[in-house]
């Protein structure tokens, strides 16, 4: 799957908002692949693990989940298994997200299961020295994400463009071919144009897209900013 990503990525966050749960789940994964089509960007979501299957068969773009345990098959109840996920359909997950932290050695495994597994892994991180420790388990992706920035509408290509720039410098002493994505704030297409000045391959957004009020104008947005 990874040689097939050309040009910028866009992967939506669903989180756990009302407007991406349920039916408009579906709907906005519907508009993302809409998107997709008419610009040719590479647009993905990650949906709740409740509507993950509701979202794969519906949509032809790239699905993730948002969260997979560092387990096997076996006694893990509750927990979130790889094999489960993958048969769902979806093509990986993202991983160690600041609402779901893992320590770096469960990091380490489920990017080892996901690979293990022919999936992607997208690991989120929260400062450069984290980035590039992670950056040694030679994840697909690495997303940027100041825990300050999320949600706050302030991007971090803008308000701390350093962390950007240092985290790219110090992964790529670890990882020539990672893939860097940057997230927290990204509301507005020029945040993503300036996300990709900075040297970054794309965007791992939520709200900005999830909670605006018209979704596909703002992902459409997006894309197109991503293009210049």
């Amino acid at each position: 799957m990874l040689e097939k990503i050309k040009g910028p990525i866009i992967i939506v966050n669903y989180k756990t908002y009302t407007e991406s749960t349920g039916k408009n789940a579906v709907e906005l994964a519907k508009k993302a692949e809409r998107v997709r089509d008419e610009t040719k960007v590479y647009v993905g979501v990650a949906p709740q693990l409740a509507e993950l299957a509701e979202v794969a068969k519906s949509v032809k773009i790239p699905v993730f989940a948002q969260h997979v345990d560092p387990i096997k098959p076996g006694g893990y109840t509750g927990h979130v298994l790889i094999d489960s996920v993958k048969g769902t359909g979806a093509v990986g997950t993202l991983i160690n997200h600041s609402e779901r932290q893992l320590k770096l050695s469960d990091i380490e495994q489920v990017v080892r299961i996901t690979r293990e597994h022919g999936m992607f892994s997208v690991v989120c991180a929260n400062n450069p020295r984290v980035s590039a420790a992670v950056a040694a388990l030679e994840p697909d992706m690495i997303a940027i994400e100041p825990p300050e920035l999320i949600g706050s509408g302030i991007p971090v290509s803008k308000a701390q463009p350093e962390i950007i720039t240092g985290t790219i410098r110090l992964v790529r002493e670890v990882n020539r071919k990672v893939i860097i994505l940057c997230g927290a704030g990204i509301s507005h297409g020029e945040d993503v144009a300036a996300a990709l000045k900075l040297g970054t391959q794309g965007v791992l957004v939520a709200s900005g897209i999830v909670k605006a009020k018209d979704p596909y104008m703002v992902i459409r947005e997006f894309a197109e900013a991503s293009k210049q």
